[in-house]
């Protein structure tokens, strides 16, 4: 059976590169397109532009000129389009042309700073389409490893935190996460091992004060 491209990409740990925006995480363009291209070098995007028609009068004539920009209009609102091509498979996302609100911008009101912001966005959403970083778009319902990675880093750091704060149990809790995490130089945030994460949790837990 042929290697599940999708499935690589999803599984992919972004994490560590995203950022955080009116509450929700997201994934910069050149990050996610940095990854796509380690795991696909091959891989190609293109951005849809629409014509514009432009009449203009030089020396008393009239003359039209047909520009391209990268973004569409109905007139009222406006929006881009952008696919991305990975093993021969194309997703393409369209998204609004919004303001930092994340209310759409008049057509009118679109520049071109306005629709290169939504490019970017889009991107990143057809690569989503392929797999890298879907998670984030589906709140909890991250991979199943990464979860539970997750959820592990937070009880071993929560534990931390509770434990070093009795004094005499300090340089034992250090102790501890240096002996089991050495690699890590004791800081769980840059364990991938949920193995190790859950020996470290179960020793701490045990420590009394």
């Amino acid at each position: 059976m042929s290697e599940n491209y999708f499935t690589n990409l999803y599984n992919v740990d972004v994490r560590g590169k995203t950022k955080q925006k009116n509450g929700l995480n997201y994934l910069s363009w050149a990050a996610c397109w940095a990854e796509v291209k380690k795991q696909h070098p091959d891989a190609t995007y293109h951005i849809y532009e629409s014509d514009m028609y432009v009449a203009k009068e030089v020396e008393g004539n009239r003359m039209n000129y047909t520009l391209h920009r990268p973004w569409h209009d109905d007139g009222k609102t406006g929006w881009v389009k952008v696919g991305v091509w990975i093993n021969d498979v194309e997703h393409i996302e369209e998204l609004p042309i919004m303001d930092h609100r994340n209310k759409p911008i008049p057509a009118e009101s679109i520049t071109s700073s306005d629709a290169n912001k939504s490019i970017q966005r889009a991107l990143t959403k057809a690569c989503a389409r392929h797999g890298l970083g879907l998670y984030l778009y589906e709140g909890e319902d991250m991979p199943e490893e990464v979860k539970e990675q997750s959820e592990l880093q937070k009880k071993c750091l929560d534990i931390m935190n509770k434990k070093y704060k009795i004094e005499k149990l300090k340089d034992k809790v250090v102790e501890i996460c240096k002996t089991i995490l050495p690699e890590e130089n004791g800081d769980p945030k840059l364990c991938d091992d949920n193995d190790k994460l859950e020996k470290l949790y179960k020793a701490l837990l045990a420590l009394r004060g």
